[in-house]
């Protein structure tokens, strides 16, 4: 089976852009687009960067830093999980 991808347009601080995704995730797609354009547009209106390539790094920059922020979370609610589930676990052997 073939996969084909689709091309959807997104708008990024207010400049279409052509990409190619497969149809299944153009809306992931969009979403991601989305979000950077805002992340963009608030660093835009601070004021404190300028130009586009600038705005483009320092928006990649934090969405990286929530991005492993996220991942540090899911890692602390992972091992909290698995410590709570050993604790189930011998409770009940000792029944």
């Amino acid at each position: 089976m073939s996969r084909t991808n689709h091309t959807a347009t997104v708008t990024i601080l207010d400049k279409e852009y052509l990409v190619a995704c497969p149809p299944e995730a153009q809306r992931q797609l969009e979403d991601a687009a989305r979000a950077l354009d805002q992340k963009m547009k608030e660093i835009r209106a601070s004021g404190k960067v300028y130009g586009t390539e600038r705005i483009a790094v320092m928006a990649a920059l934090n969405l990286t830093y929530d991005l492993m922020q996220q991942g540090q979370k899911t890692e602390q609610v992972s091992s909290t999980l698995s410590t709570l589930h050993e604790k189930l676990d011998a409770a009940l052997r000792n029944k």
